[in-house]
């Protein structure tokens, strides 16, 4: 543990972010307009840190026409600020395509046109990130008797330096998930870096390319690939009969209001399970209706010109993957009559989603710190802050990773800009309590009143 020294003390930030994907990169925007607000008056110190060279999110899925599942008045700041400069009309101003937008009548831009915005806000708050720096370590600080601040311990190309905060919010994302037992290779690939694989076979002719996933992921990649490689066959592998729709409609779409984040985390655990068994359907392995629409079509259309190259092998599973020099060998198990059909393909491509980063992974011996429920997940407050024990005073946040609190937005977008807010009062408030306490604890030491 830290111990405080005169003449070696780091400056205290009021917050360290650790990662800079859209969550904090909003997370920056909100501190940012707040200071401007401010005047210069206590502005909110904050610096983040994120490991790669520059700004980057789910490069790998930037397929050309592939589009937002989110509407983009869901951006980093208008739910929070609809005046704000950071929103996607103002970036769409400066790009010089705002009347073009508004004349294309749609609510969900291209996914690589909103990239670009993501990266366009990124630059615009570009003085309090510091890319490739990885946060390999974080400490408590010991001040009067209690564990006050936290030493952040970053690693970058110049070595490692310690910075200190009052608080940090931690927004890594997502991690790629692979079915047990299943490594990626040169052949077996996770959908994550899709692009960049198809770039290394340019100059080849694949033969067949097999896709494991019912998602949304999942069926752009069997419609990219058919459309990128005119002679290959692509074969779809799920376990479901069909794709199944992703429910857009606008009841169910109240699940990502931000007033569904207080119902959620207000109500007892069991109708926390119905809800997310209501409406997973909102975003866990389902597909957009016309993307089904378009694969189903070209389809058909095969069939009846007899040029199948788009096959779907539903109701089964992979059983087998096994990697070779030339080709992978892929078992597909019938789950209706098990029986197997061994496919040799040019790529096995995985699109079996995410998991959560832990949480705590980087909080070192501060984890034992943090309270857990009834089944070992950490506890969180309302304000996205870590319950911890009352000897730790500073403040740990999680953008991701609260599902099980705060309900099926915990890592989407759609309520990004609403809970970067909430943060951020939680910070100033946090910080207004503190500064009294250690005032009164003054005045109390020289004898005099608290007022």
């Amino acid at each position: 543990m830290s111990q405080v020294r005169p003449g070696d003390t780091p400056p205290v930030l009021d917050l360290i972010g650790i990662g800079f994907g859209p969550s904090n990169v909003a997370m920056a925007i909100a501190i940012s307009e707040h200071n401007a607000r401010a005047g210069g008056q206590e502005p909110v110190t904050a610096q983040f840190f994120e490991q790669q060279p520059r700004f980057g999110w789910h490069r790998g899925m930037l397929i050309d026409d592939a589009t937002m599942q989110v509407s983009f008045l869901k951006d980093l700041v208008t739910l929070r600020n609809p005046a704000s400069e950071f929103s996607f009309l103002c970036y769409l101003k400066s790009r010089g395509r705002l009347v073009d937008f508004i004349n294309h009548k749609n609510l969900f831009p291209l996914r690589v046109e909103f990239h670009d915005y993501f990266e366009w806000a990124a630059a615009k708050v570009g003085g309090m990130v510091s890319y490739g720096h990885e946060v390999v370590g974080i400490t408590p600080v010991v001040r009067d008797g209690a564990e006050e601040y936290l030493d952040v311990t970053v690693r970058s190309g110049e070595g490692l330096v310690v910075h200190r905060a009052r608080n940090v919010v931690i927004g890594t994302g997502l991690r790629p998930l692979m079915p047990e037992g299943v490594e990626r290779g040169d052949r077996v690939w996770h959908n994550s870096e899709l692009l960049a694989r198809v770039d290394g076979l340019e100059g080849t002719s694949p033969s067949r390319f097999v896709v494991v996933g019912a998602g949304q992921s999942a069926a752009e990649n069997v419609a990219y690939l058919h459309r990128r490689f005119p002679t290959a066959e692509v074969c779809a592998v799920f376990s479901r009969y069909g794709y199944s729709p992703a429910d857009d409609s606008s009841f169910a779409n109240r699940i990502f209001d931000p007033g569904a984040v207080d119902e959620y985390f207000a109500a007892p655990g069991s109708v926390k399970r119905k809800l997310m068994d209501y409406h997973g359907n909102t975003n866990y392995s389902v597909v957009d209706i016309d993307l089904i629409d378009d694969l189903y079509r070209q389809m058909y259309r095969e069939k009846v010109l007899g040029t199948e190259r788009l096959r779907f092998l539903n109701v089964s599973r992979l059983a087998a993957v096994e990697e070779k020099p030339d080709a992978v060998h892929a078992t597909v198990k019938s789950l209706v009559t098990g029986e197997e059909t061994i496919l040799d393909a040019d790529v096995v491509v995985f699109a079996t989603g995410y998991s959560p980063v832990d949480p705590v992974g980087l909080l070192g011996e501060v984890a034992g710190r943090c309270l857990r429920d009834e089944q070992g997940r950490v506890r969180v407050e309302r304000d996205y802050r870590i319950l911890t024990d009352p000897g730790l005073r500073c403040g740990i946040y999680l953008q991701g990773g609260t599902e099980h609190t705060h309900g099926i937005t915990s890592a989407l977008l759609s309520n990004t800009a609403i809970r970067v807010g909430e943060i951020l009062d939680s910070l100033l408030d946090r910080g207004v309590k503190a500064a009294f306490d250690e005032a009164r604890l003054v005045t109390e030491g020289t004898g005099g009143t608290a007022g």
